[in-house]
């Protein structure tokens, strides 16, 4: 795969892609951050556009990539316009292995075979050319560096590595401080790769859906001069869904 063919998916994986340990950083959010940049991926294809904080399909053709015409496909069968929040939020199991294992099919990344303390098997990944991560890496560098507005893909890339959490990974310590802050700054240069990422933030913080209004129960009416209940304030977070059973199988990325 050529450096022009890699997709942001791919790129955010390889981001978090930890040389030293072989395994991947922020993994609950990176799940997340995967199905987001496929949105993303997908609106630079022309294939989807935003429509206010929901994601519509505009062209249906596949792109060829099958996992990008994968998502696609789900989202056309939606038939109406879908929140990115709600789709974000949905279930993506094993979104990350399967980009691991692409990654791996193009000699990106080898697999690395081990034990969690010595009975579990685990499969930790180390990649196989790291000039490609500081490719990617650097553009982020200059672009946080030089405060030019980057490209739409870098400005994507951004976002989403800000949403999920791989500024502490990238930039550690009081002295990235200034570098963690100013990859938050750079989610403006795409109002996708912004909708997206503000999405992602918001799954994690528990923002599935706007509450909705309930109906009066039937039969019963207000008194004459009652003040009517207060409606539930919009954009309240809701509690988030307790995952359990992720370490059911012990993969190390």
């Amino acid at each position: 795969m050529g450096r022009s063919r890699r997709s942001i998916p791919e790129e955010l994986l390889l981001l978090a892609l930890d040389p030293a340990t072989g395994t991947t950083a922020q993994p609950q959010s990176l799940d997340l951050g995967l199905a987001g940049a496929q949105l993303v991926e997908l609106a630079l294809a022309g294939r989807i556009a935003p429509d206010g904080d929901r994601i519509a399909v505009v062209v249906p053709r596949p792109t060829g990539d099958p996992t990008l015409d994968c998502a696609l496909e789900l989202l056309r069968r939606r038939g109406a316009p879908v929140r990115a929040v709600n789709w974000i939020g949905g279930p993506r199991l094993g979104l990350r292995q399967t980009y691991l294992s692409h990654l791996e099919r193009c000699g990106m990344v080898h697999a690395v075979a081990g034990q969690m303390c010595g009975v579990l098997p685990t499969t930790r990944y180390q990649a196989t050319d790291t000039e490609i991560s500081r490719e990617i890496r650097a553009r982020l560098d200059t672009a946080i560096r030089t405060g030019v507005p980057p490209d739409p893909r870098t400005a994507a890339l951004a976002a989403l590595a800000h949403a999920v959490g791989l500024g502490k990974h990238l930039y550690p310590g009081n002295e990235g401080r200034s570098s963690r802050s100013r990859l938050r700054d750079l989610i403006r240069h795409d109002p996708m790769g912004g909708l997206v990422a503000h999405a992602v933030m918001d799954v994690q913080n528990g923002v599935a859906a706007q509450p909705r209004r309930s109906p009066a129960p039937v039969g019963r009416q207000a008194a004459p001069g009652a003040r009517p209940a207060p409606e539930p304030a919009r954009g309240v977070p809701m509690q988030p869904h307790q995952h359990r059973g992720s370490m059911a199988r012990a993969v190390a990325h």
